[in-house]
């Protein structure tokens, strides 16, 4: 009985410190929303990666890494893939309700597990995400009046998840977890003059430093040591399979503290994309990515 109940604690430990890695990233992009109003998307997105990168300067380390031409080249690719991720999230959120934007950019992670796989099931997890993107994608009144252009950069923000995916492994396998310092310094370099030319002297205030801070630990510090936590306990298929209900996680974070409401439709436009990567991770090969979170 007792080999039962720490074999069950070990499987569940893990699951836990991912669920709460999930909540914590839309938590902080709730946070994050609210901010829009005093510097905008673009300084909100420069404010959460400075403050990131110098978390993860100080902990990490990164200038031990070893880095030759190729490798570089390969981490600057990732960093702005990882800028252009949040940058573009963040500006879908103006318009668009929080778990819908996951939803949609999670399609990026699902293209690369579907790309990877190229099994017949697959067509059925294929059907799943169109059929989801379709009730999401405004077409008349059929998305209770979605912003297309918003929808634009959910899906742009999932082609760089994608990008970020396939460069992120190439670059970690040269210098492992010092990769994510390096990549987020490379992304708040690439972003910050965006945001300082469209919030100016705003970002300045010293009364946006504590949400700032706050939007870095649950978007970025909290989540990604809890999600290396958790790699290390559970096998890569498991761990992708729980990721794909994020866009729930999503969902309910924008309800819970940004009230936004969302239609049935919606919701099971999100159910679809949710189990269409859920199962594209599960019957993928098990060389091919996982999709890690990077929100």
């Amino acid at each position: 009985m007792t080999d039962q109940r720490r074999s069950l604690g070990a499987t569940l430990f893990p699951v836990g410190l991912l669920l709460i890695a999930m909540a914590s990233i839309q938590s902080g992009a709730s946070l994050a929303k609210t901010l829009f109003p005093l510097i905008g998307a673009q300084g909100t997105t420069t404010l959460r990666l400075i403050c990131a990168s110098v978390m993860l300067l100080l902990i990490l380390r990164p200038w031990r890494a070893r880095l030759d031409a190729k490798s570089l080249r390969t981490v600057v690719i990732y960093g702005i893939a990882l800028g252009g991720m949040n940058f573009l999230f963040y500006m879908s959120l103006r318009t668009v309700p929080l778990g819908i934007a996951v939803a949609l950019e999670f399609t990026g992670p699902l293209a690369v597990a579907l790309f990877a796989s190229r099994k017949a099931s697959d067509f059925v997890w294929l059907a799943l995400a169109v059929i989801g993107l379709l009730l999401l994608i405004p077409f008349g009144d059929t998305s209770a009046n979605l912003d297309l252009t918003g929808v634009a950069y959910a899906l742009a923000a999932g082609v760089c998840w994608a990008l970020y995916i396939l460069f992120g492994q190439k670059a970690g396998a040269d210098n492992g977890i010092q990769t994510a310092a390096l990549g987020v310094l490379i992304a708040a370099i690439f972003i910050a003059p965006i945001g300082i030319v469209h919030a100016g002297t705003a970002l300045l205030n010293p009364a946006l430093i504590p949400a700032a801070l706050g939007v870095a630990v649950l978007s970025t510090a909290l989540p990604y040591t809890l999600e290396m936590m958790a790699l290390t306990r559970l096998p890569a298929r498991t761990f992708g399979t729980l990721t794909s209900i994020e866009p729930a996680f999503g969902a309910l974070s924008g309800l819970v503290f940004l009230h936004e409401s969302l239609t049935l439709l919606q919701w099971l436009a999100i159910g679809s994309i949710i189990l269409a990567s859920a199962g594209a991770t599960l019957t993928m090969h098990s060389t091919s990515p996982t999709p890690v979170p990077a929100d």
